[in-house]
């Protein structure tokens, strides 16, 4: 196809189909994809997101924050989206959208939040980006970029010819949207949340709290909300702005503070070592009872569903994850798998444990892997220890992926397997006193400047007034 014949029709793919209609500008913009596909995309997405993650084993906190999402979303510009809100098990501040009206709030968020009018302002920016379609337009704009790979995989009306869009998981749903989609975000989460009678003064207080939460973030799959949402500073000055003009009130605005803290005492706060944890290089789990060794130096992060390390020089991975079936099952498998060869296969013990471990080669669009895959049984269950790089870097890498195979045991140390998440108490203060004092009279398990912080709290030397719901948080 010549050059000239392309951008013809292109223009003509343009015009035909990636017209629509902005549901909350009204404006005509570039769409080439479809409700449908948005909304099949983006369940596909928010299934894997929640694996990956996992949520909060709470379900009246679940119920919660559905309730109050959804009545947000039933009152916005596209109230038939089948709109999901949920609360991802993750301690980081965040919350992300996935296209098509499947929101995530993370415990971390929640944690940092002090109120329900708080709470409504973060949904409600959430929200905002999928009625404006937000990703719908990144997404075309990624489909039209591709036009000179070929017109069908963007008039194709399945989801199949957007199977790397789905594929890319966690991905899409950190999309980086530029300032005025952000700023629409912000627009639109504020008149969701006036229009049911919060008082949005708090919504101030939630950029506030995070830029003085960057420094103190941990690790975490997901990124904070400041790195997907940034400018802060400008974003603070607007709000102020447009509270000018906010009329007086009828009845007084809803804030919801007592509500809001009753429904979050007692929930996990930091990691939870239940879920497994690291010390050092070695990473326990207390819930399934085993342990094992990464190679130091390396970095390393526990999802829900896998535990992974990638080298120094990012040319290798280590991968941990439970997989379906027996050892057997298990190992022919993924030794049967297309494209994979296998060298040798062995059976043995790692550290008393029934185990199976080879050596493979596997091609893939990019290129030759090796690596070493070990399976070991432990109480049932099938654990999978996969270590890959390039073909080319194997052989450096092959002693560290069979050492890590050969690390699994069973964890039998009381103390790690009595391991308890710590979590957050709330407390009336009874009298007017500082943060210092507060944690002088009811000790937390967190540096100062972290109390102040979940606090909303200037300082250690800030003063919270009589009948303040102070958090503290509890545990080791």
């Amino acid at each position: 196809m010549t050059r000239h014949r392309a951008l013809v029709v292109a223009a003509l793919v343009t015009g035909l189909v990636a017209c629509a209609t902005n549901p909350v500008t009204g404006d005509r913009e570039l769409a080439l994809v479809s409700e449908s596909q948005e909304i099949q995309i983006g369940r596909q997405v928010a299934e894997g997101a929640a694996q990956q993650l996992g949520l909060v084993e709470d379900d009246a906190l679940q119920a919660y924050v559905q309730r109050l999402g959804l009545k947000l979303a039933q009152t916005s510009e596209r109230p038939e989206l089948p709109w999901r809100f949920s609360v991802a098990d993750d301690p980081t501040p965040n919350a992300f959208a996935a296209p098509g009206g499947f929101i995530f709030i993370t415990r971390g968020m929640l944690a940092l939040l002090r109120n329900e009018a708080e709470l409504v302002s973060v949904l409600g920016h959430e929200i905002g980006h999928v009625t404006a379609r937000h990703s719908v337009a990144m997404m075309s704009r990624a489909q039209l970029a591709q036009l000179g790979l070929g017109i069908g995989s963007i008039i194709s009306p399945t989801v199949a010819q957007f199977g790397d869009l789905a594929a890319g998981g966690l991905q899409l749903l950190f999309l980086r949207y530029g300032r005025d989609a952000e700023r629409q975000a912000d627009e639109l989460g504020y008149r969701y949340a006036l229009a049911h009678g919060y008082d949005v003064r708090e919504m101030t207080n939630v950029f506030v709290a995070l830029q003085q939460s960057a420094r103190l973030a941990g690790q975490s799959p997901v990124p904070s909300w400041l790195s997907t949402h940034p400018y802060p500073e400008e974003r603070i000055r607007r709000i102020a702005q447009a509270l000018t003009d906010l009329p007086p009130a009828v009845e007084p605005r809803r804030i919801g503070e007592a509500d809001y803290l009753a429904r979050i005492d007692g929930l996990a706060y930091g990691e939870d070592p239940r879920k497994g944890y690291f010390e050092a290089n070695r990473f326990l789990h207390p819930e399934l009872a085993f342990r094992l060794d990464f190679p130091r130096d390396w970095r390393t992060q526990n999802f829900a569903q896998a535990v992974v390390a990638g080298s120094p020089r990012e040319d290798a991975l280590i991968q941990l994850m439970l997989v379906p079936g027996t050892l057997q099952e298990a190992t022919e498998r993924f030794f049967g798998q297309e494209g994979l060869t296998a060298g040798r296969i062995r059976s043995q013990r790692v550290n008393g444990l029934p185990a199976i471990s080879g050596a493979f080669q596997a091609q893939t669009a990019q290129a030759v892997l090796g690596g070493v895959a070990t399976f070991v049984s432990l109480e049932g269950r099938t654990y999978r220890i996969l270590g890959y790089s390039p073909a080319a870097q194997f052989r450096g890498y092959e002693a560290t992926f069979r050492a890590v195979g050969s690390s699994f045991a069973r964890l039998t140390d009381a103390s790690a397997l009595a391991r308890q998440p710590q979590r957050l108490a709330i407390i009336r203060v009874p009298r007017a006193m500082t943060v210092a004092e507060f944690n002088r009279l009811h000790p937390s398990a967190i540096p100062i400047e972290e109390l102040a912080l979940i606090n909303q709290q200037p300082g250690a030397e800030a003063v919270m007034p009589a009948g303040f719901l102070a958090k503290q948080v509890v545990g080791e």
